[in-house]
């Protein structure tokens, strides 16, 4: 199945605006596509907008199924290319949001 990478732009600073706005002008035009994986990207955040970002994916997520949506937020290109390239082979994955992070991680 094919993997459409939406960048979510234009939100307001506001967690409760941020959310109105994504409901109200962006969830319409993804539920248009759901019969491909999406991954979302958004650009980094406060914790105050974690909530709303989840819920929102999850959701999705549910709808489009067996087609998955997931999130990355971050603005590090390159690990955000790692983790759209991940996403696109994890078939078992969907409805997470993904931390992209220029910090590589440590393995023990």
């Amino acid at each position: 199945m094919a993997q459409a990478v939406f960048t979510v732009e234009g939100l307001p600073e506001a967690p409760l605006d941020a959310a109105a706005h994504f409901h109200a002008e962006i969830a319409p035009r993804l539920r248009e596509n759901l019969a491909e994986d999406i991954v979302l990207l958004f650009a980094p955040a406060d914790h105050t907008h974690d909530g709303w970002r989840l819920a929102a994916v999850q959701e999705l997520a549910r709808e489009a199924a067996p087609a998955r949506v997931n999130a990355v937020t971050g603005d590090d290109p390159d690990s955000i290319e790692k983790l759209v390239t991940y996403l696109a082979q994890a078939p078992g994955v969907t409805g997470q949001i993904l931390q992209a992070s220029a910090i590589p991680a440590e393995t023990h």
